[in-house]
């Protein structure tokens, strides 16, 4: 679709819902108005409408934390985008990962599960130690014991492959994951580190394929 198909407001503006196009978490809601939807559309970059500076917002252009659009969708009337994005570093001009961090309200329902949830609680209990917690505990003997415990689990999810185990290899899949981010919170290494070198490495393989079917 066309941007003159678009339903500004009465101040040339649209809303626009930026979300996180690894994670699908909400990062922040910024305004767009035609200038800079078609900047973004020709940069490639996220770019805004400041309502309080009343001028164009490049989004990184002096942070350093460009977000580079993956897609950008229109509602079913138009009036509002969601933006999708790979961010270079924090959304927030807080520093933090998304501008949404202040909890209103909590239902009874779980939140669904995911790496990225299970990262922050493993680094809460190395930043704010629970008494009778397991991963306190592994931080607090350091990363001699936290090694240790991912060379055996290393070693178990080997005997259960090689017994044909499916349920059992799963289960310690399971542990050697968990293993693994205790030792990656230790190192300050990210999910986000772990993605950009198996990106790099799929985009590799893909030139050697390439490279393979010229010859």
């Amino acid at each position: 679709m066309q941007i003159d198909e678009l339903k500004f407001d009465e101040k040339g503006l649209i809303p626009a819902v930026v979300v996180d196009a690894e994670t699908n978490k909400v990062l922040t809601l910024a305004y767009m108005n035609k200038e800079s939807l078609k900047i973004s559309m020709e940069k490639g970059l996220a770019c805004f409408w400041s309502r309080s500076r009343k001028e164009l917002w490049l989004k990184g252009e002096t942070s350093g934390n460009y977000q580079h659009i993956v897609s950008i969708t229109a509602d079913c009337d138009r009036d509002a985008l969601t933006v999708l994005v790979k961010k270079d570093g924090p959304a927030c001009h807080m520093g933090t990962d998304s501008c949404f961090n202040d909890l209103v309200y909590e239902g009874e329902i779980p939140p669904a599960f995911s790496l990225e949830g299970l990262m922050q609680l493993i680094a809460g209990r190395k930043t704010d130690k629970k008494e009778g917690s397991y991963t306190t505990y592994l931080f607090e003997k350091g990363i001699d014991k936290i090694l240790k415990k991912v060379g055996e689990e290393c070693t178990e999810v080997i005997i259960a492959g090689k017994a044909n185990d499916k349920k059992e290899t799963v289960y310690e899949i399971a542990d050697l994951c968990y293993h693994v981010m205790v030792l990656m919170i230790e190192m300050g290494i990210s999910l986000e580190d772990i993605h950009t070198e198996l990106a790099s490495r799929h985009v590799i393989d893909k030139k050697v394929k390439q490279e393979k079917m010229t010859k």
